[in-house]
């Protein structure tokens, strides 16, 4: 990868996905930068009419939500 790193970047910038190996066992991987953009609405809905989660209240009850001052002196 030193010899051809700009080589392997251009790849991975025209959408291919490559996988970085050290010693032949997989240590990363080099892929396309996924662009931020918004979705439509068309593409969310069916999410929103899902049923809601039923264990939901009762997970929330478990969520500690005391505020405290992590600079005083306890």
């Amino acid at each position: 990868m030193r010899q051809n790193a700009s080589e392997l970047v251009r790849r991975a910038q025209a959408g291919e996905q490559l996988t970085i190996t050290v010693t032949g066992r997989p240590a990363a991987v080099l892929g396309p930068v996924a662009p931020h953009r918004w979705r439509r609405w068309d593409d969310l809905a069916d999410i929103f009419s899902l049923p809601a989660d039923t264990d939901w209240p009762s997970d929330r009850d478990l969520i500690d939500d005391t505020v405290e001052d992590p600079w005083e002196a306890r």
